[in-house]
């Protein structure tokens, strides 16, 4: 994710072609709930931010009502003081975001929940490795899931997820021809790790970072 610095949304939004997708970094705060959410599907939409109606399905991934999401897919993620924000048009995409830091458990985790493989790979990675290894595996198992609009309760043993140094890649995915999927690391910066998902055809996923305000 090589990031085009200190942009205006609304300007962006006029570039947003059929085949691509689009991912904004912004700074968050959580007091600010889906305020800028909705302020950057308001530019995408070209409505007020009140204007933006949504909803949320039984797994609480959040979706435009029916008129606007013909024309607009979305999905966003939020860690400590940074948001990513997914958008795209004729598919609903998948975003995850995690901060980088050490995770002690993550082996007993992945060796519970995870694909039984995943678990081995980690596994026989040295200790100092295996906290952003595992961040890697999650982030992008969570990408797909809000692609598929299930939350964790889907199970993540029922994914599979290739990676290491190699490009990510769905093996498996219960239900689905993984084959069907994309699903691409996304680097914010040097504190966070991230990862985007969709079903459908490939796409250039162009990144963007909000403009500072005056």
């Amino acid at each position: 994710m090589t990031a085009t610095q200190g942009h205006v949304p609304a300007k962006v939004a006029e570039r947003l072609r059929d085949d691509e997708v689009h991912v904004w970094q912004l700074p968050y705060d959580h007091r600010q709930g889906r305020a800028p959410l909705r302020a950057m599907l308001a530019a995408y939409l070209g409505l007020p931010a009140g204007a933006v109606a949504l909803r949320e399905n039984a797994y609480g991934r959040p979706s435009l009502d029916d008129a606007q999401a013909r024309s607009l897919g979305f999905n966003w993620s939020h860690s400590g003081d940074r948001a990513l924000i997914a958008l795209a048009r004729g598919l609903a995409p998948g975003i995850d975001l995690e901060r980088l830091r050490e995770r002690p458990r993550a082996l007993a985790i992945a060796q519970r929940y995870f694909d039984a493989a995943e678990a081995e790979r980690l596994a026989a990675l040295a200790p100092d490795l295996r906290s952003h290894a595992f961040l890697e595996l999650w982030t992008a198992k969570e990408a797909v899931l809000k692609a598929l609009g299930r939350g964790l309760a889907f199970g993540l043993h029922r994914l599979s997820i290739a990676g290491g140094d190699e490009p990510l890649q769905l093996r498996r995915l219960d239900g689905e021809d993984a084959a069907g999927w994309q699903l691409q690391r996304l680097h914010p910066d040097a504190e966070h790790v991230a990862a985007v998902a969709w079903r459908g055809e490939a796409r250039p996923v162009r990144c963007w970072t909000l403009a500072a305000a005056d």
